[in-house]
C-alpha cells in the first residue's frame, strides 16, 4: 500500500474545547451537540469528511462511465447511546444524481460506496445507509 497523503488535527478539550490544523490553517470550537452551540462537534466534522469522501467517490464513478451530473451528497451523521452507556455513530448519505436515470444512478451509488475510503473504513463498524434521492 502506497500512502499518497496524510494530515493531523489536534483537539484540546475534548467535546469542549477546540481542534486546529499543526500549520494554523483551520482552527474551531468544538462544543458538545446541540441547537444551541456557536462550535462545531465531532459528528458534524465527521458529516463534512463523509460527504465529501463520498461525492468524490460518486464524481469518479461518473467519470468512468462517462456520465455527466452534478451530485450532491448529504451525509447524515446520528449519535446514539448504547445500553451499556456508550456512544455509537449511523450515518444515511443521501445522494442526489440530477439528469441520470435511476437504475443507472443505483448502480453509480452502489460503486461509490464500495470504492469511498470513509465506506471501506466504516463497513462492519458503524450501520451505513445510502440512499438515492
Amino acid at each position: 500500500m502506497k500512502k499518497m497523503y496524510e494530515t493531523a488535527m489536534i483537539n484540546h478539550g475534548g467535546r469542549t474545547g477546540e481542534v486546529q490544523a499543526p500549520n494554523g490553517s483551520m482552527k474551531m470550537k468544538i462544543e458538545p451537540p446541540s441547537i444551541h452551540a456557536e462550535g462545531t462537534n465531532p459528528e458534524q466534522l465527521f458529516a463534512a469528511g463523509y460527504a465529501s469522501c463520498f461525492n468524490g467517490a460518486v464524481h469518479h464513478m461518473l467519470k468512468e462511465h462517462n456520465i455527466e451530473s452534478d451530485a450532491e451528497v448529504k451525509a447524515r451523521v446520528s449519535l446514539y447511546q448504547l445500553e451499556d452507556g456508550g456512544y455509537q455513530i449511523g450515518v444515511i448519505l443521501e445522494t442526489s444524481l440530477p439528469g441520470v436515470e435511476k437504475e443507472e444512478a443505483e448502480k453509480i451509488v452502489e460503486e461509490a460506496h464500495e470504492f469511498c475510503p470513509y465506506s471501506k473504513a466504516t463497513r462492519g463498524n458503524i450501520d451505513v445507509e445510502v440512499e438515492l434521492v
